[in-house]
């Protein structure tokens, strides 16, 4: 079985003022964040449009720590050299999104990137098995993808089973959609080490009020911790 990691909190700013980006990052970053999430949808994969690269390079240049770039987007292999000059450290694929997710994977690190693939709620860990040698993260997701502040779907039996087919290889589990003091704890138990979380980290705050966004992470992060305590 794999090694128990730090909980990293990666708020995703598909949930910030989308008129201050800048300042939104730098605040949530001050606050505590370990990773920053980018969304990335086409409104083909799924119901929404998003980030396209510009927007990625654009928001670069104020992510200190890692920017955490979630494809949701088919196809995927025509846009990664375009991520990874935007400056993507990670940028994570769907295994939905397209027939060939291990040349994927392979185009994602040949461009120096670390590559994350990731599964929809209907599909099943054994999906990645195969893969796991090339990926760096695989995230779960908890809501049916296109759209933030929805329900959290238990996973945590995928969670679970995925975490004992990853093993001692090196894979982030990321667990993306619903997470919050509540749900942090159980995704936890059953394995995940990153947890993305929009509305939780920016209810309630703004860039002129940021330490009601570092309340915010330190909830999600001590009630994932306390799983452990």
């Amino acid at each position: 079985m794999s090694q128990r990691r730090s909980v990293k909190i990666a708020p995703s700013i598909l949930s910030a003022d989308f008129a201050d980006f800048g300042r939104e990052i730098r605040a949530i970053e001050d606050q505590g964040a370990d990773w920053v999430h980018v969304d990335v949808m086409d409104g083909h994969f799924v119901p929404n449009l998003t980030f396209g690269p510009p927007a990625v390079k654009a928001f670069r240049r104020h992510v200190k720590t890692v920017m955490d770039v979630h494809l949701m987007i088919a196809p995927v292999d025509p846009y990664i050299e375009a991520y990874a000059e935007a400056g993507a450290d990670i940028l994570t694929a769907h295994v939905e999104a397209g027939p060939h997710i291990h040349r994927t994977l392979q185009a994602i690190r040949g461009a120096g990137m670390k590559a994350g693939v990731a599964l929809n709620p209907g599909t099943p860990a054994s999906a990645v098995a195969h893969v796991l040698d090339l990926a760096d993260l695989v995230c779960v997701m908890t809501v049916n993808p296109g759209f933030g502040g929805q329900s959290f779907i238990d996973m945590t039996g995928k969670i679970a089973e995925l975490h004992a087919i990853i093993g001692d290889r090196p894979v982030h589990i990321e667990i993306d959609g619903g997470v919050d003091p509540k749900t942090a704890p159980k995704v936890v138990a059953a394995g995940a080490d990153v947890l993305v979380a929009g509305s939780a980290v920016f209810k309630g705050g703004s860039v002129d009020d940021p330490e009601v966004y570092g309340r915010n992470i330190r909830a999600i992060r001590e009630a994932a911790s306390g799983v452990w305590a």
